[in-house]
């Protein structure tokens, strides 16, 4: 007895040496599409996926709701990393202007020492408060998504 074949097909991608022709256009690809039982198979085209009259993504939409969280986050990071530049760039230009106050030999001679400290322990500082807060934010979703972003689950038209 012949068993029907269900209409889900699960995109896998070969090593470019193993790549064949296309089904349809017979030009070279390394995407497949396979039967969830991996009893039937055909090689296609990134651009023949991407056609509505051919087939449809079946979407995930726990998978899709943890991609946009992912991109919440790294926004967020940036967010934090663009922030840490801005403080490093008005402290490093309120030491420029401290530097052009002083006058004298002597004072700077005796303030390069402490300044230099100061700078050092200021940067740690600051290095060691953007590091926390990055892993703070992604503590919080450690979940790690890796795709290459497009749908992977198709259904035949």
């Amino acid at each position: 007895m012949t068993s029907l074949l269900s209409n889900v097909w699960h995109l896998r991608r070969v090593a470019e040496a193993s790549a064949k022709p296309c089904h349809i256009c017979y030009k070279s690809t390394a995407s497949v599409l396979i039967t969830p039982d991996q009893k039937d198979h055909f090689y296609i085209c990134p651009g023949h996926l991407k056609d509505r009259g051919f087939c449809t993504p079946i979407v995930d939409e726990a998978e899709a709701a943890a991609k946009k969280k992912q991109e919440e986050l790294d926004r967020e990071i940036e967010l934090i990393k663009a922030e840490y530049a801005e403080k490093l760039k008005k402290r490093k230009k309120s030491k420029d202007s401290k530097k052009k106050e002083k006058t004298t030999e002597k004072e700077k001679g005796k303030e390069k020492e402490n300044s230099k400290d100061d700078e050092d322990d200021e940067d740690v500082k600051a290095e060691k408060e953007k590091n926390e807060k990055i892993k703070a934010i992604t503590d919080k979703d450690s979940t790690v998504t890796g795709d290459d972003g497009g749908p992977r689950v198709f259904m035949l038209q």
